[in-house]
């Protein structure tokens, strides 16, 4: 069996168990969630193609992505109006034609600074415009909210979007097999914070880390642990979706590379090869969750989209709305949800770049209040002054 084969065999189950994608279950019952980001600002016009529109075509004479047809290099038909980049055609239109992917167009922040860092910290904080309490990001509010719920991050230092009170660990996992402390330093630095109100994390830490490296160590000898290849991007996905269905109900991945100023290519190229791996590690995660796949939702976001219009270099600059995926099993998809408007120049923002019109604070917040329940003052703390939007994603 191929990929394609295997996905559409494996949405039979979810399907055959749910009505719509709604969970069978009460919300919040052992609910899988996984939030990847797309650190970079990834150009999402050329992943859910306008194919409708005659100015995108105008704007990228060069790296534009043909209207569906025939010819592999084209599109490929989500409805009338977009298409999807054709090096997802073995990943991600399965799971679309499954009723397991959903795509927000329009989607994004109101933070206007084009920075990466200004925009990622915007989004991983959570927090109404103008706020920085760079002590509490918006996953570790779910979790103090859903106590009880273990929580990891699979990243090389804790993130901004899981500081907080509650206690996360987080972990590279493409570094298990020669970790960075060894259990000499290990006990050393477990000594030092004896005695103190850090102790029980710091203990929990290290032994949530020695476990996944005795679970790993296997895999990881026959892994090639330092290149992001297509492979190993691959493998990745697998171990993380291991751990999140045997272990963790709530994780953080990111994924850089997607800042293409120069030589982006259309069909082909640098983001196409991109676009594969990310196709494949997010298939092979759908995969690996194996039953726990019909409990699981999957949010891709990205800070920024890019510019609309190609630049001198065959690429394209950092722009502004953006396009969120919503994969799992627990997922209303084969739609393009949200608020939309016609592609043109007319309907851009500032003339350059695709408008927000679907908040991602407002959007996660309908999409937590439907997977866990949470009544209107919990959400208020997860996202402080948001008024939730529910696009039905679940």
């Amino acid at each position: 069996m191929n990929r394609r084969d295997l996905l559409k065999g494996l949405a039979v189950a979810p399907l055959a168990l749910t009505r719509a994608g709604t969970l069978l279950a009460a919300p919040g019952a052992d609910v899988k969630l996984l939030l990847v980001f797309l650190r970079g600002g990834y150009d999402c016009a050329n992943v859910l193609v306008p194919v409708s529109s005659d100015f995108y075509y105008e704007s990228r004479p060069n790296i534009a992505i043909a209207r569906p047809g025939a010819d592999a290099s084209a599109a490929l038909a989500l409805d009338a109006d977009w298409g999807l980049h054709p090096a997802l055609r073995e990943s991600l239109l399965p799971l679309y034609e499954a009723r397991q992917l959903a795509f927000v167009p329009f989607a994004g922040t109101d933070d206007l600074s084009r920075s990466h860092f200004e925009t990622q910290d915007s989004i991983e904080l959570g927090q109404p415009a103008g706020a920085r309490d760079f002590s509490s990001g918006f996953l570790n509010r779910l979790a103090t909210e859903l106590r009880g719920t273990p929580a990891m991050s699979f990243t090389d230092q804790l993130p901004l979007v899981f500081r907080g009170e509650a206690t996360v660990p987080n972990m590279a996992l493409r570094n298990l097999a020669k970790p960075a402390v060894d259990a000499r330093q290990a006990a050393a630095i477990q000594s030092m914070w004896r005695g103190t109100r850090l102790a029980a994390s710091v203990d929990e830490g290290f032994a949530v880390r020695d476990e996944v490296l005795r679970d790993m160590a296997g895999e990881m000898q026959a892994a090639s642990r330092d290149a992001i290849t297509p492979r190993g991007f691959e493998l990745e996905a697998r171990r993380i979706a291991r751990l999140m269905r045997e272990r963790f109900s709530l994780g953080f991945v990111d994924v850089g590379g997607w800042d293409t100023h120069v030589g982006e290519g259309g069909a082909t190229g640098f983001l196409a090869t991109r676009l594969e791996e990310l196709g494949r590690a997010l298939a092979t995660f759908a995969q690996e969750m194996d039953g726990a796949w019909q409990r699981t939702v999957v949010v891709v976001v990205s800070e920024f989209g890019r510019t609309f219009r190609e630049n001198g270099n065959r690429g394209t600059d950092h722009g502004h709305g953006s396009v969120y995926m919503v994969a799992g099993g627990a997922v209303r998809g084969g739609r393009i949800a949200g608020e939309q408007l016609r592609v043109t120049r007319e309907n851009l923002f500032q003339d350059r770049d695709y408008r927000v019109l679907n908040d991602y604070r407002a959007l996660l917040a309908g999409l937590f209040a439907r997977l866990y329940g949470l009544d209107a003052a919990r959400i208020a703390r997860v996202f402080p002054q948001a008024t939730p939007r529910d696009l039905a994603l679940a």
